[in-house]
């Protein structure tokens, strides 16, 4: 029986359109292979609903996502609106879009791919075998806290101030989401914090390890965030999956990000307690290459495959799609980004035409 499900398409900004393009053209043929049915929905987000409404999360795009079963977001942002008010920016647009669907769990891998290993910007024996899961809490912390804001104080002077919080609710159900996210891996769970100066970070460390005692199949350690980021360059490997907050969270993963050797080769997933994630590229909206076909789409690709792995408990279908990317780098094609010496250099509608090759092989 064909299982149908409803995907709401965000291609924001930049090379946005391109990337998803791809990714769509990739969806449909997996769905003709293995008898689902997606029915797409096309809604703006970030700069083009400004320039379109004014505003950055139309109520009409919330809306139409929260009545879809997934949504996948290529990217947002861009020059053009970089001297807009705060409120009125793309990245406000993502931040409600985030609050909005009560994603509060962001899952970001970062794993060296073989064909990749030497576009590392470290040594190969330090990077090779690198698999790691960052998962950061999304809805809560210093983005979030109140208040914020800025302030003139009684002499005349601006002080800005934002606030670091977390309630013992918010940390417990992020970190459920990482132990049982460690438990599927390696078993084993690093927290970061900075329990050595932050009292809220104290408590995200007592509230971890006490929760620790629900999963004692799963091994926990702790590191401050200044140690964690030196131990993601030393020696990327001691790590399976990171748990952290959000400021920390947005930080790590970047990094985490790098040592693959490129950003536009990695996806991600936002989750919630219910209702549709939100599946997207770790990368930019890259507005200097936009329409000039040479964008990476692999990273939107394989936004597309935790999409159907995460959000729609379609598996089976994920596989295929990362099998045909990692297919794809075996025969040699690379976008300028991951481009080494011997390899086809092409561009995002070429590379999506041979994904698609692979995936109907």
């Amino acid at each position: 029986m064909t299982q149908h499900y409803r995907i709401t398409l965000l291609p924001g900004d930049g090379i946005g359109p391109e990337i998803m393009a791809v990714a769509v053209d990739i969806l449909k043929l997996v769905a003709q292979q293995l008898d689902l049915s997606f029915e797409f929905q096309e809604a703006p987000v970030g700069g083009v609903a400004i320039d379109a409404t004014g505003n950055p999360l139309p109520d009409e795009t919330l809306q139409i996502c929260r009545n879809s079963d997934a949504v996948l977001l290529a990217a947002i942002g861009g020059y053009k609106w970089d001297s807009l008010p705060r409120h009125q920016r793309p990245e406000t647009g993502l931040l409600g879009l985030r609050a909005g669907l009560g994603l509060f769990a962001n899952l970001r891998p970062a794993k060296i791919l073989p064909q990749l290993v030497d576009a590392s910007s470290l040594k190969r024996e330090v990077v090779e075998g690198v698999d790691i899961m960052v998962v950061r809490e999304l809805t809560g912390g210093i983005y979030f806290g109140q208040p914020k804001g800025i302030f003139e104080t009684e002499t005349g002077e601006k002080r800005g101030v934002n606030t670091m919080a977390y309630t013992e609710s918010e940390i417990d159900r992020i970190g459920r989401v990482a132990f049982e996210t460690a438990r599927k891996r390696g078993s084993k769970l690093c927290s970061v914090d900075k329990a050595n100066v932050l009292e809220v970070s104290q408590l995200w460390r007592d509230r971890i390890t006490l929760l620790a005692k629900e999963y004692p199949d799963v091994e926990l350690s702790h590191l401050y965030v200044d140690n964690a980021a030196m131990q993601l360059v030393r020696w990327p490997k001691q790590f399976d999956t990171i748990v952290t907050g959000n400021l920390f969270g947005d930080i790590l993963s970047d990094a985490a990000a790098m040592l693959t050797g490129s950003i536009g080769m990695l996806p991600s997933a936002s989750l919630g307690a219910s209702g549709p994630g939100v599946f997207e590229p770790v990368h930019g909206s890259a507005p200097d290459i936009a329409g000039l076909d040479k964008a990476n789409p692999i990273a939107q690709v394989l936004s597309a495959a935790m999409m159907l792995r995460y959000g729609l408990n379609q598996p089976a279908a994920a596989d295929k799609i990362e099998l045909a990317a990692q297919q794809v780098l075996d025969a040699g094609y690379r976008t300028g980004d991951i481009m080494s010496e011997g390899m086809k250099l092409v561009g995002c509608r070429a590379m999506g035409d041979a994904l698609l090759e692979a995936l109907d092989r």
